[in-house]
């Protein structure tokens, strides 16, 4: 498996046949470092945590290129979120799902799990858009990826580590709206038992947020688990024990 990283919560797997974008907010996001051609080249599939606009970024008009080029795109989300986007332009692209369930994909499987966080849309006022989630993926011969979304610590992060045993966490470390460094580097330390790998999102994307992954990296230093910090645009195989 392959993991791009495109800036703030923005990833993308690559395995198999597939190529997965998860919370794809390129389009104002001042780190991402390519073009929305180049990072949605191949895609097969959209993955949505939550409604947050600066999730749910190119979504529609990635689904509407799709589209015209007579391919459909599902898009994985929670109904409301299926529903706002369907309003929006994506048509039938949205692929229901709610927290605790699996959905199989044609070649891996997504659960939603428990996030901490909010999730509206960007009208005034803000709609409602279900609640936020973390997604769970799971490929034959290929580690298991959590993205953790937007979310503050839980103790229940280590009940989700027991039942889907993850491999790879992404994790959200820019504080005001999710976890500080501080706090992530402790739920990896007395939550995540059995991951092998995290790597840190939700960062530097604004002023308001923490603005590198140093702190969190420092705090980890002692811990068998692997910080992987890539720069936006960075890529890394996850060539670990699949789970």
């Amino acid at each position: 498996m392959k993991i791009t990283w495109f800036g703030h919560s923005a990833f993308r797997l690559d395995f198999a046949d597939k190529a997965v974008l998860i919370d794809p907010f390129f389009t104002g996001n001042p780190r991402f470092p390519s073009t929305v051609e180049e990072a949605a080249r191949g895609v097969t599939h959209i993955l949505l945590t939550h409604g947050h606009s600066d999730h749910v970024g190119d979504t529609v008009s990635l689904v509407e290129d799709a589209a015209d080029a007579s391919r459909t795109l599902p898009v994985v989300a929670n109904p409301e979120l299926c529903a706002y986007l369907a309003a929006k332009g994506a048509g039938n692209a949205g692929q229901m799902m709610n927290t605790g369930g699996s959905l199989d994909c044609g070649g891996f499987t997504v659960t939603m799990v428990r996030a901490d966080h909010s999730s509206g849309g960007d009208g005034k006022p803000s709609e409602y858009l279900g609640n936020p989630t973390g997604l769970i993926i799971r490929a034959p011969g290929e580690p298991t990826v959590w993205h953790m979304g937007d979310t503050d610590i839980f103790s229940d992060m280590a009940l989700m580590c027991e039942i889907h045993r993850p491999k790879v966490v992404f994790i959200p470390i820019g504080d005001r709206f999710t976890m500080g460094p501080a706090v992530a580097a402790l739920a990896v330390k007395r939550f995540l038992p059995g991951v092998e790998v995290v790597v840190p999102c939700h960062y530097g994307t604004f002023p308001i947020l923490v603005q590198d992954a140093s702190f969190f990296v420092q705090a980890l230093a002692d811990h068998p688990v692997k910080v992987v910090v890539p720069g936006p645009g960075g890529s890394f195989d996850a060539n670990i024990t699949p789970a």
